[in-house]
């Protein structure tokens, strides 16, 4: 059996993995980084709506634009934007809340060039969050 690798697919395999960013809670590290690249996939941890100061603010709303604001954030660090995001998995504290969170959600998407994307209902997001999303992006070297 023979077996061809793309160069993409040779580059993937060969890569080592750049860990981006170290999470805290409460000044101290957590067990996981906030996103991890591999060739020129950038896959992103679930992003709650931590504020700075670690706070959750008030609402869907609310959370689910400082949601989208540390998703971007991280994809800076990787030297990304919101146009190399090509899939998107939404975990909801309540589905009542999809339609406001997609009101925010699609404002990021400035051309309207939308990732793929899921959404799920998860009773029990961590900290008493109302919304969490992870991401993945195609991130060619040189971005």
């Amino acid at each position: 059996m023979m077996i061809v690798m793309t160069m993409a697919a040779l580059a993937m395999v060969s890569a080592a993995p750049e860990r981006i960013g170290q999470p805290m809670l409460d000044g101290k590290p957590l067990p996981f980084s906030e996103a991890v690249r591999v060739g020129d996939m950038l896959y992103l941890s679930g992003q709650i709506g931590r504020t700075p100061d670690g706070k959750l603010p008030a609402g869907i709303e609310a959370q689910a634009r400082q949601t989208m604001d540390n998703i971007g954030a991280t994809l800076a660090k990787a030297g990304a934007g919101w146009n190399d995001v090509v899939k998107c998995t939404v975990m909801l504290d309540d589905m009542k809340d999809w339609p406001a969170f997609n009101a925010v959600y699609a404002t990021y998407f400035k051309d309207k060039k939308f990732p793929a994307r899921s959404a799920f209902d998860a009773d029990g997001l961590v900290l008493g969050a109302l919304v969490e999303v992870e991401c993945f992006a195609v991130v060619r070297k040189g971005n």
